[in-house]
């Protein structure tokens, strides 16, 4: 599929700016040893918070999922970022972020501790990042500008 080069820049950009704010969010979590999603699992609202609770509830679980967490959120970035298995870090990113927004979903009525960063009636930026890995999932932009590009050249250079 040939696109335009403003659609493959708009595609790229994209997946560079989610892969940038993973990263980045990932790398204050790991860099910090005194980080914890407790006080975050504790806040959560909505028809999972028994869920959640449960999970800040139990300390080996809970050391479990914040090392899942940061390298996770540092994984997928850097995968993003690069432009190296784009495929499965979309795809882990977008249950990352369905974890996310069920936790603190933006339904009327819940009121959180932590201030929102952005609540539009159901609809909030984890949500629309969610939905814009979607969109990196569906267009192979590692394709077009990353190392995924450059390990398909070479393949095939070297056959």
């Amino acid at each position: 599929m040939r696109y335009s080069t403003t659609q493959a820049f708009a595609l790229v950009a994209l997946r560079i700016t989610i892969g940038w704010h993973f990263l980045y969010e990932g790398g204050v979590k790991v860099l910090n040893p005194h980080w914890t999603a407790k006080a975050y699992l504790l806040d959560s609202g909505g028809f999972l918070k028994g869920f959640f609770d449960q999970m800040a509830g139990n300390q080996s679980l809970l050391s479990l999922l914040n090392s899942v967490n940061a390298w996770g959120l540092t994984l997928i970035g850097f995968s993003l970022l690069v432009g190296i298995y784009t495929h499965y870090s979309s795809l882990a990113g977008m249950a990352m972020l369905l974890l996310y927004y069920l936790s603190h979903p933006a339904f009327p009525g819940i009121e959180y501790l932590f201030p929102t960063d952005g609540s539009y009636f159901i609809i909030n930026k984890t949500l629309i990042e969610l939905f814009a890995l979607l969109v990196i999932l569906t267009f192979p932009t590692s394709r077009i500008f990353g190392l995924q590009r450059l390990m398909i050249r070479q393949r095939n250079i070297d056959k």
